[in-house]
């Protein structure tokens, strides 16, 4: 029989996933010009929109995988769903969707 994995597991794999491809994306959107972040990254016109939005995101990658581990603890999910929200895109998205989960995980464990 197969295991079900439990939600903070899955918390845990959504960020993962989510920082590893806000880092790619940030990467790619650095080095290529391209602009893989949301519409919350609409500071200016130009190649230095396009530098921010990569810089940006590279840094809101870097947080969501550090705080990966951590997505089961109150502040670490909070700060997740907003590192999500500032990172934008897919990987973002997926944040999201783990720091929301985790947030389910710690309230449902104080209730």
């Amino acid at each position: 029989m197969s295991e079900t994995p439990s939600l903070s597991r899955i918390a845990y794999i959504l960020t993962l996933i989510g920082g590893i491809l806000l880092v790619i994306l940030g990467l790619i959107s650095l080095v290529g010009f391209f602009d893989f972040g949301g519409p919350f990254l609409r500071w200016g016109w130009g190649y230095g929109y396009f530098a921010y939005s990569g810089i940006i995101a590279i840094i809101c990658g870097i947080i969501a995988l550090i705080g990966a581990k951590l997505v089961a603890t109150l502040v670490w999910a909070i700060v997740l769903i907003v590192v999500g929200i500032i990172g934008g895109g897919i990987g973002g998205m997926l944040v999201i969707l783990g720091g929301i989960i985790g947030l389910v995980v710690v309230l449902s464990k104080k209730a």
